[in-house]
């Protein structure tokens, strides 16, 4: 039996290809799980994803499963708790941006009935496929990321800069941009 071929920045450790096999492009509608990403992918600008992947139930445990409930309640102490966590990415601007964002998350739903639907409306509840030949092909941006950020700054989110929103329309299955080649892609 023959190896999948895989996009190329799986690489071969196991955390990894697993998330691309088994997470990443893949359609996410669930909004704790969207809440999820859109944190993680905050807490990843300037680091590597595998930082992020090999942190993530640390991160789980720290952020009470990421209920944007719970996290929008969070006042200084147990901010404080969480800057003194080895096991997530300790910055303090990065930890209170999920607070507002819990916040701001939680009004989303409130006015759209869920952050799924408001999301994902803006590719039309399809997934728009990027057809890559190669990972040189993939865009750190598009315009759309562009709006969806600016929107989201808006409405009162941080840490949403267009390159984190593409990467999390990417995680969340809004693009797929898995490589022609690879197994995934269809």
């Amino acid at each position: 039996m023959s190896e999948k071929t895989r996009c190329v920045w799986a690489g071969n450790t196991p955390i990894y290809t697993d998330y691309h096999d088994n997470e990443w492009g893949r359609p996410v509608h669930d909004d704790r799980k969207l809440f999820e990403m859109l944190i993680l992918e905050g807490m990843q600008a300037g680091l590597s994803w595998l930082t992020i992947l090999k942190r993530r139930e640390s991160f789980r445990d720290g952020f009470d499963n990421f209920d944007p409930h719970k996290v929008a309640a969070y006042g200084e102490e147990k901010i404080q708790q969480l800057l003194a966590n080895e096991g997530i990415i300790r910055n303090r601007l990065k930890v209170n941006a999920a607070v507002t964002n819990a916040k701001a998350f939680l009004e989303v739903v409130e006015k759209h009935g869920s952050f799924d639907k408001f999301i994902w409306s803006y590719v039309d509840n399809t997934p728009v496929v990027g057809h890559r030949i190669s990972l040189e092909d993939v865009p750190a941006t598009t315009p759309l990321s562009d709006k969806i950020s600016k929107d989201l700054k808006k409405l009162g989110f941080k840490f949403v800069g267009s390159t984190i929103i593409y990467a999390f329309m990417q995680a969340i299955g809004m693009v797929n941009d898995h490589t022609i080649d690879c197994f995934r892609y269809q």
